[in-house]
């Protein structure tokens, strides 16, 4: 059981301090021996590094005078802040502990795992370890007590909904525990690339941008082809700006300029100022400094239910049995099902298998199946979001040109459009995969990514090219052929793609955010495939995060928030409202579980 606060007999743990630098690559060690013939270790002090997900870890190792590895320091990184730095400050600790490289990857951070278990091997090797057989060592956990634990309000998942959710029952006075399977915090909203949507009349009056709250509902409701649930619709957007507004109150900075994500419809979208997982990390500080504990590898196998009540739960805890009771109630924030193939099948079977996901690996539905067993309502559960814009490697949404729709625009193998770019992200979707190979390239300009830009997921637009996943060229006939399209052809189409822009009118495809030219170099183009992203389907819940069951009636002491809920985004959602539900209906959560009363 991991702790990012206290132990469980109250005993603050110091946390591994790292720095975040970007680093550099290979290893050399200060110890004069050559690596022995043996594979024992000889003492001393050994530097390394390997390739991460974001540049080159440097480590340092320490061998002791028994000749086991006495300390492992991570010197210099540019992992993700919530992700990727989770295997940074995990595995060298497990590594010690254990005297094995055959220690748990990070779930959600494979790049990141793998880079730091590399730059430990190499600096073993140069010690003198047979790294093959240090990569074979059994890791014996030692077997753990059952732990019986209490609070007000428990939260079954620390994700964006989890971590509002318990933030907000603890500010209403309960004692609160989060719980987590995976063995780092923050689920989904770790990995988005941070919109927000929110109608903001004094952010968007500076850009000239007129919106309202019946104009946020309206585009919701309608892009969901009016199958939401009108009152939750409503309570999203009439509480989406008081919501980044408690988030600035935590630390949160905000932009001040809004943008369009891909598929919000609006330009309405905000971004934190520093990083896309800046969600989590406000969150998570505030809930440290108020000693929540949030308890990693930790999984609800089971609801207790009493008399109709649920008033707790049992599962399981970095390996020991675990039982937690609620003095109120619990919280089911649990995510979706997008990284379960075989949820897909039963609740979408047209989804081929090979179509990957943006979602973490945790997203496997565990919260709808909880829900089931206090005879929970699902629905809308046949509603699965794909995304135009996959890596076609991993399904991750890391990795390409992503800035406001504003920005860029797609090209299909043959170098023509083939859909606004501004469309709902259904229509974007199945527009894709009518194309050759399901495959687009997105196309940026220099009107936009500028030397040090960074993408929605602070990338770089030099980390980018430099890891080959975007191309750039300094003509549109260069970039033509780097990516094998017609030049002619594509050229035709960044031409009409232009004069759309001076007449504000796309008269083939119909896109209406008509902002930038493409006529700067250098040129840029990603390409991109269709990846599972969202399911809008899941328990009923009113609006106050009440669940209800198959007969319509509330059931006592069980409330949900996030994407594990239905009912608000209808069969599609818009892009930008995901984060906003979380943070709206997390709050909702978090505020009636605490001052919710069970029945003598």
């Amino acid at each position: 059981m991991n702790y990012f606060k206290k132990s469980l007999s109250g005993v603050v743990v110091a946390a591994l301090m790292l720095t975040s630098i970007v680093g550099c690559s290979s290893g050399n060690s200060n110890s004069p021996d050559a690596a022995s013939v043996d594979g024992s270790l000889k003492a001393g002090l050994y530097a390394a590094e390997a390739d991460g997900f974001h540049g080159k870890i440097k480590i340092e190792l320490t061998v002791d005078d028994a000749g086991k590895v006495g300390a492992i320091n991570v010197l210099e990184h540019g992992e993700t802040a919530g992700v990727g730095d989770v295997a940074i400050k995990q595995i060298p600790s497990d590594v010690v502990e254990y005297q094995s490289l055959n220690v748990d990857s990070i779930s959600g951070a494979t790049f990141s795992s793998n880079g730091v278990k590399e730059a430990i091997a190499n600096a073993l090797k140069d010690a003198g370890a047979n790294v093959d057989e240090w990569k074979k060592r059994e890791v014996v956990k030692a077997a753990k007590d059952a732990i019986e634990m209490s609070a007000d309000v428990i939260v079954i998942g620390a994700g964006g909904a989890g971590l509002a959710a318990a933030q907000t029952a603890k500010e209403n006075g309960a004692s609160v525990i989060v719980i987590d399977k995976m063995d780092r915090i923050g689920g989904n909203t770790a990995l988005a690339g941070g919109a927000y949507n929110a109608v903001d009349p004094e952010r968007q009056s500076k850009q000239d941008i007129e919106d309202s709250l019946d104009k946020h509902f309206t585009q919701t409701f309608k892009g969901g082809d009016e199958k939401a649930n009108p009152e939750l619709v409503h309570y999203l957007v009439d509480n989406a700006l008081d919501g980044i507004h408690w988030l600035e109150g935590l630390g949160l900075e905000f932009s001040d300029e809004v943008f369009t994500v891909a598929g919000a419809l609006w330009p309405r979208s905000h971004r934190p100022v520093n990083e896309h997982g800046g969600f989590v990390t406000a969150l998570q500080a505030s809930l440290e400094k108020n000693d929540v504990e949030v308890l990693t590898k930790t999984e609800a196998k089971e609801l207790i239910i009493e008399n109709g009540t649920v008033v707790g739960l049992k599962g399981t805890s970095d390996g020991a049995a675990i039982t937690i009771r609620a003095n109120k109630a619990v919280i089911l924030a649990t995510g979706g099902y997008a990284a379960s193939l075989d949820m897909r099948h039963k609740y979408n079977p047209e989804i081929p298998d090979s179509v990957q996901t943006t979602n973490h690996p945790g997203a496997t539905g565990d919260g709808l199946v909880l829900g089931e067993q206090a005879e929970a309502n699902l629905v809308g559960m046949e509603y699965l979001q794909s995304l135009p814009l996959g890596d076609p490697e991993t399904g991750s949404l890391t990795g390409w040109l992503a800035k406001g729709v504003e920005s860029y625009m797609f090209v299909n193998k043959a170098g023509e459009r083939f859909i606004r770019e501004d469309a709902r992200r259904d229509e974007m979707t199945q527009a894709l995969m009518q194309q050759e190979d399901s495959l687009m390239y997105v196309i940026a300009d220099s009107n936009t990514f500028t030397p040090g830009t960074k993408n929605n997921f602070d990338e770089t637009i030099e980390q980018l090219v430099e890891s080959g996943k975007v191309v750039q060229a300094d003509s549109l006939e260069e970039l033509a052929k780097k990516i094998k399209v017609d030049p002619k052809t594509f050229t035709a189409t960044i031409e009409y793609y232009n004069q759309t822009v001076d007449s504000q009118k796309d008269e083939k495809y119909g896109r209406e955010i008509l902002a930038k030219k493409m006529d700067k170099a250098p040129y840029f183009a990603s390409p991109r495939v269709p990846t599972a992203h969202h399911t809008m389907g899941g328990l009923e819940i009113n609006t106050n995060t009440e669940v209800i069951n198959t007969a319509g009636n509330v059931i006592p002491g069980l409330y949900a928030a996030g994407e594990v809920t239905g009912g608000i985004h209808g069969t599609n959602r818009l892009g930008g409202n995901a984060i906003a539900d979380t943070i709206v209906f997390g709050r909702t959560a978090g505020a009636q579980a605490a001052k919710y009363t069970p029945a003598p």
